[in-house]
């Protein structure tokens, strides 16, 4: 086997490589992204690409499964909830080709708005979850994911979180497989979900929950280490090197059982409660093993974790906090130098700082006013010095807030949202505003790239919005390209101020570059051409 040093992102593309998939799809986002960067960087042969949100992603997966290739697909885990809908009714179809989804959760909320935990969704969409602890164990599940797709035919969830999608280690690698020749599942019934079929499907994936138990009772993921004491410990996913850390230091070492697999392995936790009389529970995200247990396990046995307050509720695991829940004395910490805080701000020369304080500008002298922001690097601008934004709550909300505080009666309401977050979760919103002609007024931040995730591009082109926007029926007249620069900061703040007074919808696209995109399209340019 030959060993190569990956990021828990890479080794998840990787496995999908060597596992034969033949198309890959996601949204970016942290800390989700690298998975498909590495596919697109470094192996044309893979059909992936960027999709427009996750939704979208997963079911062009499904396409690619239904004519029986394999698919990896991949976001982060509210990107998840985007995808709900496809992802909990494709557990009831036949799945053909293998399905692998790869989500990567944030607990501790590093670059998201919640740490909500994905592997609930595998449970309740009733399919196979497999957790990793580290880049090696992510490059061996995902290729086994797709086996136990096309096994079990159901799509199987990969759950990565932050530390382990973003560690870099050796990873030995092994041989490559095939893609699967083109072969449409036979039987399209199986994939139609009218109530009458649903309802087949639904008892028929009911019925084979016995078969998932039993390959998560008897996978080698789920590993029980023999120790003594009363006290034991049960691991899931990067907890498991916090605790081998502290292993050396405990007077006796205590029976072990690592989880990697879902459903929980309802038996072998069993015989491991058998063995004492406390459990303490190490799970980087929800208390979901720790409840879980309590179902399955006799009272007598005492269950320890984040809801007993044995270790902190919210937040990532930490060694520290998992050093105070196995009761060792903390470690000695030198004295810090104080470093004032410092506050996230835009990038010197960033585009939205010349569309925010252009509306800045234009909402001067004028009551009541809410600005409904989005998800992107403009949301910075509710900080200060900029401190102009309201509001953020998830992908492509700042529309639909900014109309339903219209039409409370909150005047003047403005939306701010980005190009890719306006073309992932703004049209439809857009399209209330139009039918209703509220009175409001978008403001499109296009910089013509993800910025926030590392300068991917849209998927359509600031040159293409306009007839997009005039599509979908907003009016021409109210409709308004401008160049987001600071010498237009004195007409682009008219213009924002009169289409504001408008008694309706209007919508303005503020365009320039990225300065990060910019600087990077010219450190590539010597080069571009190059025989290499």
């Amino acid at each position: 086997m030959a060993v190569r040093t990956l990021l828990g992102d890479e080794a998840v593309a990787l496995g999908g490589i060597h596992a034969g998939i033949s198309a890959a799809y996601g949204y970016p986002g942290t800390p989700s992204t690298e998975i498909l960067e590495f596919l697109l960087q470094h192996r044309p042969e893979v059909a992936a690409s960027w999709a427009v949100n996750e939704k979208t992603a997963y079911e062009q997966a499904l396409g690619v499964s239904m004519a029986g290739r394999r698919v990896l697909v991949t976001m982060k885990h509210v990107g998840l909830n985007v995808a709900a809908d496809p992802f909990v009714n494709s557990a009831l179809l036949d799945i053909n080709g293998g399905l692998v989804l790869a989500v990567a959760d944030d607990p501790g909320m590093h670059s998201s708005q919640n740490e909500q935990d994905s592997r609930l969704l595998a449970d309740f969409a009733r399919t196979i979850c497999l957790e990793p602890h580290d880049a090696q164990s992510a490059y061996d599940m995902t290729r086994e994911a797709f086996d136990l797709s096309e096994r079990f035919h159901v799509p199987v969830v990969l759950r990565l979180v932050t530390r382990l999608a973003h560690c870099r280690t050796g990873v030995e690698v092994g041989a490559s497989r095939p893609p699967n020749p083109l072969s449409k599942a036979p039987d399209h019934g199986n994939w139609v979900l009218l109530p009458a079929n649903a309802r087949r499907r639904w008892r028929d994936l009911l019925d084979r929950q016995a078969d998932f138990l039993a390959f998560s009772e008897h996978s080698a993921h789920n590993e029980l280490t023999a120790g003594s004491g009363e006290a034991g410990v049960i691991t899931a996913g990067i907890a498991r090197h916090y605790l081998a850390e502290h292993l050396p230091e405990l007077e006796q070492r205590p029976p072990i059982l690592h989880v990697g697999t879902y459903p929980l392995p309802a038996a072998l936790l069993r015989r491991f409660a058998a063995q004492v009389r406390r459990i303490l529970v190490l799970e980087d995200g929800y208390p979901f093993i720790e409840r879980m247990l309590r179902g399955v396990l006799p009272a007598p046995v005492a269950i320890a974790g984040r809801e007993t307050g044995d270790l902190p509720i919210d937040g990532e695991l930490t060694p520290d906090t998992v050093r105070r829940a196995l009761g060792l004395p903390q470690r000695p910490h030198l004295p810090g130098v104080p470093v004032p805080a410092r506050t996230p701000q835009l990038c010197n020369g960033c585009p939205h700082i010349d569309t925010v304080r252009a509306l800045k500008e234009a909402l001067e002298g004028l009551p009541r006013q809410l600005v409904a922001s989005d998800i992107g690097c403009y949301t910075l601008a509710a900080l200060p010095p900029l401190a102009a934004l309201d509001s953020c709550v998830c992908m492509g909300a700042s529309i639909g807030m900014a109309k339903g505080a219209s039409d409370a009666g909150l005047k003047p309401t403005v939306a701010l949202i980005g190009d890719s977050t306006f073309l992932h979760s703004g049209l439809t919103p857009l399209l209330d505003a139009v039918a209703a002609d509220t009175d409001m007024t978008v403001i499109i931040a296009d910089n013509e790239v993800v910025g926030m995730t590392g300068g991917q591009p849209t998927l359509v082109g600031s040159s293409r919005l306009y007839p997009i926007l005039i599509g979908l029926g907003v009016p021409a007249e109210h409709c308004h390209l401008i160049e987001a620069h600071p010498r237009y900061a004195v007409t682009n703040a008219e213009l924002i101020r009169r289409e504001i007074e408008h008694p309706g919808l209007s919508v303005i696209v503020a365009v320039r570059e990225c300065v990060e995109s910019v600087r990077a399209r010219k450190a590539r340019a010597p080069n571009e051409g190059a025989v290499t």
